[in-house]
């Protein structure tokens, strides 16, 4: 003889606290912790009223009540998952800020190492003078037409990918930016320069490259070309707009022969 009410037929677990619902088939529910599926019944505590209840399996609707359990779960699965990944992300963030270095400059990801790229020196030239460039020290504004060089063809850095990528800390909170420098004889063009004469106005041509730029924390950020680099000299840049304050590392793509 089997004895019904002793028989388990199945034990649902889907508990999600005061908010799981056992569905009844007239459409209404019951607030529930927990049930169990017995062979004529079924058996809930009830959030409500805190205690054990029991009612014909007939009039409840477990199909629906399975199904608003799985739906549930998965939210809690898809929420858990995502605040995982939000968490992981906070991490890494976390992680990248600290390996930048707390002094100002550019540092080349080189692998799993942070090569500090040294500041370079750089000459005003004019038809009359050449002055070298300090950090931060503008030079006397003279009317005409100068050029920003560096002395050398060629960088003594040169990266093994066309996509490099570097941090830089600035200095101030000035405008940054990777630029294209053009071979001269014994030297490298950064830029020409024209001194409007009355107003003095600077007008200047960066020849800037499109890059990807990710803060990281103050005054640090994470730069690397949209597109790959074709061979030649390079350099990242500090500058003012409008201004001949501008420091510069630099760095070459290939060989360094000619």
């Amino acid at each position: 003889m089997v004895l019904r009410f002793v028989i388990l037929i199945a034990v649902a677990v889907a508990a999600f606290g005061a908010n799981s619902r056992l569905y009844l088939k007239d459409g209404d529910y019951q607030l529930v912790r927990e049930y169990q599926v017995l062979a004529d019944r079924v058996r809930y505590f009830s959030t409500e009223r805190g205690d054990w209840e029991e009612i014909p399996i007939e009039l409840v609707d477990l199909e629906r009540t399975k199904k608003d359990a799985a739906e549930r779960q998965a939210t809690i699965d898809a929420e858990a998952k995502q605040q995982d990944q939000e968490d992981k992300a906070i991490r890494e963030e976390r992680k990248e800020i600290a390996r930048v270095p707390a002094e100002p400059g550019v540092y080349y990801v080189n692998g799993d190492k942070l090569q500090t790229i040294p500041l370079a020196e750089i000459e005003v030239i004019s038809n009359k003078s050449r002055t070298v460039l300090k950090v931060l020290s503008p030079i006397p504004i003279v009317p005409g037409k100068s050029t920003v060089e560096m002395k050398g063809e060629t960088a003594a850095l040169r990266v093994a990918s066309n996509t490099p990528e570097f941090y830089f800390r600035l200095m101030d909170d000035e405008r940054f930016a990777l630029i294209k420098l053009t071979r001269k004889k014994n030297s490298r063009l950064v830029e020409s320069v024209a001194i409007l004469p009355v107003t003095d106005e600077i007008i200047t041509d960066l020849k800037q490259v499109a890059t990807f730029k990710k803060q990281i924390g103050d005054r640090s950020y994470k730069i690397w070309p949209e597109k790959p680099l074709e061979p030649g000299e390079y350099a990242l840049v500090e500058y003012t707009e409008g201004s001949l304050n501008l420091q510069l590392w630099d760095f070459g793509v290939g060989p360094a022969g000619k």
